[in-house]
């Protein structure tokens, strides 16, 4: 009976610590056109851009598994036309410019295969970053069906639609 209790004791321990942990969690943001599903991190105190996520390199866009974003409908992202369908969303955040990137290669962790990938993008546009006036917490990718907007920490960026 010892050992039942003690097992069980141990399972439940186990499921705590679990259902605490840290992972980030599945966000789905969605408007007319545009759904865009991501793993939504936190700042944490920790400074974002240029350290966390470096600058000049290339960044899933958001944690653990890729983030997906689908069209309804075909649309001009950026100035680069684009066909109804899902892709996964890169970036690489620089000091001045990003460059958003759209990829059909779905299901990515991270972005540890993208150089295999790469030749593959479907549209890479360049914006300029801005400051927020408030700290970001946690990541927000979004859109009003005019732009796709990514927002975190203290910089947001924001890539011009048209449907």
């Amino acid at each position: 009976m010892k050992k039942v209790l003690l097992f069980l004791s141990a399972i439940l321990f186990v499921s705590t610590v679990h259902a605490q942990s840290p992972a980030s969690p599945l966000v789905t943001s969605e408007s007319q056109n545009i759904k865009i599903s991501y793993s939504q991190p936190s700042k944490k105190g920790r400074e974002i851009f240029g350290t966390l996520v470096p600058f000049d390199q290339v960044w899933r866009t958001g944690a653990n598994m890729g983030t997906e974003i689908t069209f309804a409908k075909d649309v001009n992202f950026g100035g680069k036309s684009v066909k109804a369908g899902t892709y996964t969303l890169f970036s690489i955040p620089g000091e001045k410019e990003w460059t958003v990137i759209l990829n059909p290669e779905l299901k990515q962790m991270g972005s540890s295969n993208y150089g295999s990938i790469k030749e593959k993008n479907i549209a890479e546009v360049k914006v300029k970053p801005a400051k927020t006036s408030a700290v970001q917490e946690k990541l927000l990718i979004n859109s009003d069906n005019t732009s796709l907007t990514i927002t975190w920490d203290m910089t947001t960026v924001s890539v011009p639609l048209k449907f």
